[in-house]
């Protein structure tokens, strides 16, 4: 109840405004939480695309919504991809377990990135918003598909390898 009579006290603006600036903070902070694990080294490029389109739309005031709905889907997958790299990290590289959190991660990510991301693509691209906008939010889904085809080619790699594995032990 007391938090639905904050929330209400506060005009919507002010609350995208404040999630997007705490979203573009938590970008721009990222490097220095990886605690040693390798960087995926194109994540910077996704970083800077989701860092402009949002500063793109809170200077022209527009696309608040589909920028919440961006962070939500293209940030959904992170916890299973972190899951990933806390299980390396605590040496169950190549267990059950691993690729449970392997396989969930690759299918939230298509999910949500190659099923809802791309209707979101089309609704930014035939919308009147500023040019800028729309190449972020292209750029955002093309850096989307790659890595999708990336993680695909991941997941098919763990069962190849697994299957080899299993035949090899009986």
């Amino acid at each position: 109840m007391l938090i639905l009579e904050v929330r209400s006290s506060f005009d919507d603006s002010c609350f995208v405004c404040g999630c997007l600036v705490f979203y573009v903070c938590s970008r721009l902070e990222m490097p220095s939480l990886s605690l040693g694990l390798k960087l995926i080294p194109c994540s910077d490029e996704s970083s800077i695309i989701s860092i402009v389109g949002v500063v793109a739309g809170l200077a022209y005031e527009k696309c608040g919504s589909e920028m919440m709905v961006t962070m939500w889907i293209t940030e959904i997958s992170s916890p299973f991809l972190h899951l990933r790299e806390i299980l390396k990290e605590l040496g169950y590289k190549d267990t059950d377990i691993n690729l449970a959190a392997d396989v969930s991660f690759a299918v939230i990510f298509s999910i949500a990135r190659m099923c809802v991301g791309p209707y979101l693509c089309y609704v930014t691209l035939s919308a009147d918003n500023p040019i800028l906008i729309k190449a972020m939010a292209l750029g955002l889904q093309l850096v989307s598909a790659f890595w999708f085809f990336k993680i695909a080619r991941m997941v098919k790699y763990k069962f190849i390898k697994r299957s080899a594995s299993k035949t090899k032990s009986s």
